[in-house]
């Protein structure tokens, strides 16, 4: 009998690569529900990646992440995480898995307990 890996499967390997790669250290089960959170968007070829230089994808970001998701509104945090995220990840990498970059986010704003 195979066994296939779900595309949930699939983008955690993704990331857990990524995250590798950049020495960032991961808790599994934290991606896992981070993963879980996004949605679908983590599947799609465009969904899945951060356009750290759109801004208009960056408020999104701000917005809908980690304003809703998180409640974190204090701007200077926001910005912040933001920038340590990109940082993180490497600002000239294209590829910015938006569940790595989120689970960094979590962490750097410590909204663990979100995902508790």
């Amino acid at each position: 009998m195979l066994l296939t890996m779900s595309k949930l499967d699939d983008a955690i390997e993704a990331a857990k690569k990524q995250m590798k790669a950049q020495s960032i250290p991961c808790n599994e089960e934290l991606l896992r529900k981070i993963a879980k959170g996004l949605g679908p968007s983590i599947y799609t070829a465009d969904g899945k990646l951060v356009a750290a230089s759109d801004a208009k994808e960056i408020a999104t970001v701000k917005k809908s992440f980690i304003g809703k998701k998180l409640g974190e509104t204090d701007e200077k945090k926001q910005d912040k995480a933001i920038a340590h995220a990109i940082e993180k990840i490497g600002s000239s990498n294209r590829q910015k898995l938006r569940t790595v970059f989120c689970y960094i986010i979590v962490r750097k704003l410590k909204k663990e307990s979100v995902y508790g």
